[in-house]
């Protein structure tokens, strides 16, 4: 395939053995000018073999192929090319897929049926450097976090003041962490969107986290609810 003559955008190749899933990508990217797919892999193996000749960005990758997985791929660059990031795109949502691609140091998951507004937020959350996981996934994440949670030694309440959490504050944490949405949240508490809004914004800046990951691993971590 033909490297395109663009320094700013972010260089991706697809990693699928589905060509039509591989076009259909590139058809959501054809117009986008802060990302361009450089190359095609139809599993991890072939992906190994040209990245040191392509030296991508990022990696879109498939779980379930031929040779290699998409989960084996990530470990092998996660080690090997660190600075390439990676994000699962699959059809699997079972609590297996997510936890493995995760451990082998998966930069997101997505599933093939997010929306093309979902996948652009995720490739330019995670060429930022961050990490980004679609909905059902984040709910996936949340009952494994809360899970452990429960297995865990019994709360350290004192933990709770020291972020100074209201007692509002708390109870919209609890609903976050079930993987609810602001709107979700608003209807719960009976309250406007914008006030849900807030109280989520506000419990970020309080605990210095930037996402929903880092969210409930420090409200695991703290024993906060």
């Amino acid at each position: 395939m033909k490297v395109k003559e663009s320094k700013d955008s972010l260089k991706i190749i697809l990693v699928d053995d589905h060509v039509l899933v591989r076009d259909g990508i590139k058809a959501l990217l054809e117009h986008e000018n802060s990302f361009e797919v450089i190359a095609e892999a139809s599993n991890g193996k072939q992906a190994l073999e040209i990245i040191p000749t392509y030296q991508p960005d990022m990696l879109i990758v498939d779980i379930r192929m031929p040779e290699m997985t998409g989960n084996e791929l990530v470990r092998i660059v996660s080690k090997q090319f660190p600075k390439i990031k990676t994000l699962i795109l699959s059809m699997h949502d079972a609590h297996e897929y997510v936890m493995e691609a995760i451990e082998a140091g998966a930069d997101g998951y997505m599933l093939k049926g997010s929306s093309k507004v979902e996948l652009l937020k995720a490739l330019d959350t995670i060429s930022n450097g961050g990490k980004y996981f679609s909905g059902d996934v984040s709910s996936i994440l949340i009952h494994n976090l809360n899970h452990q949670k429960n297995s865990s030694s019994t709360p350290n309440k004192i933990s709770e003041n020291k972020f100074n959490l209201s007692k509002r504050e708390r109870q919209v944490l609890s609903i976050i962490l079930k993987g609810k949405s602001n709107k979700e949240i608003a209807e719960e508490l009976e309250v406007s969107r914008r006030t849900a809004e807030v109280h989520r914004y506000n419990l970020m800046k309080k605990l210095n986290v930037k996402n929903l990951i880092e969210l409930s691993n420090k409200a695991r971590e703290h024993h906060l609810v």
